[in-house]
């Protein structure tokens, strides 16, 4: 039977690697690296030094999801179908339907990653082991010194674009934004709202800025796209923190 390891390697720095995930690194016949383009190459270079001592490593070009699909759920499962026939083709040719495979996943396979869904579309359908990673909240409250919650209070993790079309979440004061493809707090009122933003979190080009929305908010755009010109590709995520009263002024 197969097994596959889905390997939490945190978000870029190769010493956030806990001990069980270089155990399953080592474990594995075979490593899958996903390129993603010329412009991330970057993510399959780290991976690729993570696995400098295995074997056996097969690189595969990683499907694209149709953007102008107007149906967001059917694109997404259009492509998870697609990565997983991708997996399953790169498997069978490398090591058949038995032994021990491993894909690293960039921060946890728990948050925001679809990994776990993609794997459940093998086939043959392998036992699948899961080796957590620090995720990019992790790195974002630690790159900051921040505490994500307040004492005793929730906090809402969602998407930009859940943010842009829905506006502040009812019922929190703290929200953690990630997949915005672009600045969805700019579609907030700025009022009382204070910012913790980086990008490229864990890596040597790490960037963070924090302060007041309204003052803050100008110059991440303005970081945001020289970064995303530079390197040809950005990640990036953020805290938002209203206080209680601007949350009893809110529309």
């Amino acid at each position: 039977m197969m097994t596959l390891s889905l390997i939490g390697i945190g978000c870029g720095d190769p010493g956030q690697l806990t001990r069980a995930a270089i155990q399953a690194v080592n474990a594995a016949d075979l490593i899958l690296i996903p390129r993603k383009g010329t412009a991330k190459s970057d993510l399959a270079d780290l991976r690729r030094t993570i696995c400098a001592d295995v074997l056996r490593i097969a690189e595969f070009d990683l499907p694209v999801r149709d953007a102008g699909e107007a149906d967001y759920r059917k694109s997404v499962d259009d492509w998870h179908d697609a990565v997983a026939a991708a997996w399953s083709q790169t498997i069978a040719d490398h090591i058949g339907t038995e032994g021990r495979v491993a894909l690293l996943i960039w921060g946890d396979p728990s948050l925001y990653d679809s990994s776990l869904r993609i794997a459940r579309r093998l086939n043959p359908l392998p036992k699948i082991e899961v080796v957590p990673g620090i995720t990019s909240i992790q790195a974002l409250c630690a790159a900051h010194a921040l505490p994500l919650n307040d004492i005793g209070e929730p906090f809402l993790v969602t998407t930009g674009r859940r943010l842009r079309e829905g506006g502040w979440p009812e019922g929190v004061d703290t929200v953690v934004v990630m997949l915005d493809g672009g600045t969805a707090f700019q579609s907030l009122d700025p009022d009382g709202i204070h910012i913790w933003w980086g990008a490229y979190l864990g890596m040597p080009d790490q960037i963070i800025i924090s302060g007041a929305l309204a003052e803050m908010g100008p110059r991440i755009v303005a970081t945001r796209q020289d970064a995303r010109k530079r390197h040809g590709w950005i990640m990036d995520s953020y805290i938002l923190k209203r206080r209680p009263e601007a949350r009893q002024h809110a529309p």
